[in-house]
Formats: C-alpha cells, structure tokens, sequence
C-alpha cells in the first residue's frame, strides 16, 4: 500500500517510482516556496493557457534534470547530501537575488534606474532573449527564465527531498537507476504545474481588456511579483542566515506534506502570489484604464 506520509523503508521498485510521481504531485499543488511564486509569475506574464502551461513546463523541467541528478547522487553518497539540508536559508537567498533581477528585468527597471541598466542588456545577450518593449514581453523569455529559475529552485529542501533522497533513492537496486525517484518526482511536480500555469494564464487571458492592456498588465504583474518577491527571498533567506527558522511554523494536524506544519517555506509561496500580485493587479488595472 502507498504511504506517502511515511514511505517504508522496504518498497518494490514499481512502488517506489509511483511514490516519487504522487509525492511530486502533491508537491506541484500545495503551497511550496520552490515553485508557487516562480511559476505563477511567469505564467502571468505569459498571459494566455498555452503560454501558461509552456512556462509551467519550462520550471518544472529544469526543476525534474535538478531533481534527477541530485537524486543519483544521492544514491552514491547519501551522507554528503543529507548536509545540503541545512542550506535551504542559502537557496532562499540564491532564488530571491535571481527573482528580483528577473522582475527588474522584466519591468525594465534600468531605464529609470541607469546602474540596473547593465542586467538588463547582459540577461539579454546571455539567454538570447528577445528584447522587452513598452507595449509587451518576449513570448521566448519567461520560458528561458523560468529554466533557469527552474533549475536553481530544484536545490531548495524540505520533507519531500528528505523522502526522495533518504528513503526512496537508496533503494534503488544499482547506480544506473539512482536518478529514476528523483525523475518521477520532478514529472509528478511537473504535471501540476502545467495544469497550474495554464490555469493563470487562462483566468489573465480572459481580462475583458484590450491586447495591449492586456500585456501591460500581464508584465505589470509579473514583474512585480518577481522583484519583490525576490526582495522578500532575500530578507528571510539572509535572515535565516543569521537566526535558523527551520523550527518556526505551527501544525495544522493535516497529514499532507506543505500542508501539515505550517511554517517560513508557507508565507515565502503565499505572500509574493497572493498579497503582491494582488495589489499589482490593482495598479495596473487602474493605470490602464486612465489610458
């Protein structure tokens, strides 16, 4: 039977597999600091289901290779990762310095701030990304983006990447299937972020507005999102630094992994989603209609 509260340690390699794809499912839909902001930013900005669902992929992509690797390396030298554990405060600030350049990016924040000008010109050469207008933004960047992104949110930790890597990935029968747990996993997360970011762009696509309001407030919104949530990252993350937050939260009694304690990782997914992509909504809905 499947446990996915408390997988055991004595698993066939059938079940193990389907353990990892449910575990990354239940990831990809509750609230997750590692996944959350990032894909309902671009999935804004993407502003239709199809671009949605593209930049879901795109995360969850980079975030499966991520997954995979650290997997297989876990099989081989499980010690050695367990002690990546403890750098979730690191990761926090790592993805947070990324999400704010990436929302000054797409905000074209160096126009009007002239010493963030040369990011913007950089990020543009380096990802080969098309570059951002005043009407919209690059349909290619926020897929290339959230790559990135996708990539560098895989090496945040938590109950599920204890569960994969410590439970899961061991019991793998040889090296040449080490990465499979953590390769379910990432398809798992992946399928419910393409349903996710396909359902953002489906409610943005549907703004009774014009196009190009529409991707005013789609760049708007996401860019928002990103810059300061990316700020807020970082203040917790440099924080967490200095004053572990690991044991900060509070349980609910919900056996459901994200969902059961409560605690920093929680606030990190719903304050950038909910409270400032609220509020960025607003601004720029009011900003289009005094056009």
């Amino acid at each position: 039977m499947i446990n996915l509260w408390n997988p055991s340690g004595s698993m066939s390699l059938f079940t193990i597999l389907l353990t990892a794809l449910l575990l990354g499912m239940v990831h990809g839909i509750t609230p997750d600091e590692h996944t959350w902001p990032i894909t309902f930013s671009y999935s804004v900005g993407s502003y239709s289901t199809r671009g949605g669902m593209r930049a879901g992929f795109a995360f969850s992509l980079a975030f499966t290779v991520q997954r995979a690797l650290m997997s297989e390396v876990a099989f081989v030298a499980l010690k050695q990762v367990t002690l990546l554990f403890h750098a979730n405060a690191l990761i926090y600030v790592i993805v947070g310095f990324v999400m704010a350049l990436s929302g000054v990016y797409i905000l074209r924040l160096g126009r009007h701030i002239h010493w963030l000008g040369w990011f913007e010109s950089v990020l543009t050469r380096a990802l080969r990304l098309s570059p951002a207008t005043d009407t919209g933004l690059s349909a290619r960047s926020s897929v290339r983006l959230a790559l990135m992104h996708g990539f560098i949110a895989g090496f945040g930790t938590g109950a599920f990447a204890v569960i994969v890597y410590t439970v899961l990935a061991p019991q793998m029968p040889s090296a040449y299937v080490g990465f499979l747990p953590g390769f379910f996993f990432g398809i798992g997360t992946m399928i419910m972020q393409i349903a996710f970011g396909g359902l953002i762009g489906f409610i943005i696509s549907r703004m009774n507005v014009s196009s190009d309001a529409l991707r005013f407030i789609a760049r708007h919104v996401s860019g928002q999102v990103l810059f300061y949530g990316g700020l807020v990252f970082l203040l917790v993350g440099g924080f967490s630094l200095i004053i572990p937050t690991e044991s900060w939260g509070f349980t609910t009694g919900i056996h459901v992994h994200n969902l059961h304690q409560i605690g920093i990782g929680f606030f990190l997914a719903v304050i950038p989603v909910f409270f400032i992509a609220s509020i960025s909504m607003v601004q720029a809905i009011r900003r289009v209609k005094k056009v």
